[in-house]
């Protein structure tokens, strides 16, 4: 299912757990400026999950690609890390690589020994 959300670059989903069940809510097509910040991070941490799960690195570049994001507006992909960094749902894979070769992790894969850290 996330892969499919990914792929159509629709809002991420929202899991719910009432009541000892799981509830998936899905969202319809919303261009990224009218996202919330709780949809944008949530979307951040969902398309690391799905590139951590792939073997694949969470970037600048795929977080631009993600969202439909042109390679001129790179700061706005560099903002919306920064928010899911700030939020504690994904962390800098290795804070000693620059800023525009950084990867990112979910929080839950990072190495026990490195703190998250705040942006």
């Amino acid at each position: 299912m996330v892969s499919l959300v990914e792929f159509y670059q629709l809002p991420a989903p929202l899991f719910e757990t009432p009541h000892g069940f799981t509830r998936s809510i899905l969202f319809a097509h919303k261009p990224l400026a009218s996202m919330s910040k709780a949809d944008r991070v949530r979307a951040c941490y969902l398309h690391a999950c799905l590139r951590y799960v792939t073997r694949q690195p969470m970037s600048n570049s795929s977080v631009r690609e993600r969202f439909g994001i042109a390679e001129k507006n790179a700061s706005v992909a560099s903002r919306l890390l920064n928010e899911a960094v700030a939020a504690d749902s994904i962390v800098v894979e290795d804070r000693a690589v620059g800023t525009r070769a950084r990867t990112y992790l979910p929080y839950w894969a990072a190495p026990r020994d490195q703190p998250p850290e705040i942006a």
